[in-house]
């Protein structure tokens, strides 16, 4: 396995989940560190890689390395639509195989359930149906924290308005000076009109917080 600049502990995490799980582990692991908090991932089967974008948390990071190394064990999956197939890219197929590592290999399953919901809350669902300890905890966690911010909440100034610098990030792309993903007409607008394009990052976030 090539692994560049990936630090000795990821290597080591990739050779023993790959050796448990009684497969090959990808040929390339590439690592990058970028000056945010978290961490994003990209595995692509046909090239064999896992890629890495480390942020500054090291949990978080580790927590990424472990999502898309299920994606590497995970079985290929699909729904028909029509004639068609297509892949069901978090389903309930590779939560199976993540939630099985987070509770294997990561320090506190329910903190690795926590961080994985933050970014896709489908992620409950799947644990909720699967069984995995500690998920009705979250779940309802989830549901006051959501009735408190439509209670009381107040949106205030995360990022000032910039100029948009469209920045590569895996597979996405990004605003390299906020970090926010810009899909669909946002990108279409930002990619035709470069650096004229300006944008301002909001944040949502309980009155008493935010003072």
């Amino acid at each position: 396995m090539k692994v560049g600049s990936a630090p000795a502990w990821a290597v080591a995490l990739a050779i023993s989940v790959c050796q448990e799980a009684g497969v090959d582990p990808p040929a390339v692991l590439r690592w990058r560190r970028a000056r945010r908090e978290l961490s994003t991932g990209l595995t692509r089967r046909a090239a064999a890689s896992i890629a890495v974008t480390a942020g500054r948390d090291s949990d978080d990071a580790r927590h990424t390395l472990l999502h898309e190394l299920a994606h590497w064990l995970a079985p290929e999956s699909g729904k028909r639509h029509g004639r068609r197939r297509h892949a069901v890219h978090h389903g309930r197929e590779f939560y199976a195989v993540a939630l099985d590592l987070f509770t294997r290999f990561d320090p506190d399953p329910v903190v690795a359930l926590r961080l994985e919901a933050m970014r896709y809350p489908s992620a409950l669902r799947h644990a909720q149906a699967l069984s995995v300890p500690g998920v009705e905890a979250l779940l309802l966690e989830r549901r006051m924290a959501a009735a408190a911010r439509l209670r009381r909440a107040t949106w205030r100034v995360l990022i000032p308005e910039h100029r948009i610098a469209l920045a590569r990030d895996g597979r996405w792309y990004v605003c390299a000076t906020c970090g926010r993903r810009l899909v669909g007409r946002s990108l279409l607008r930002a990619a035709r009109r470069g650096s004229r394009d300006r944008h301002t990052l909001w944040t949502r976030e309980p009155a008493e917080v935010a003072g």
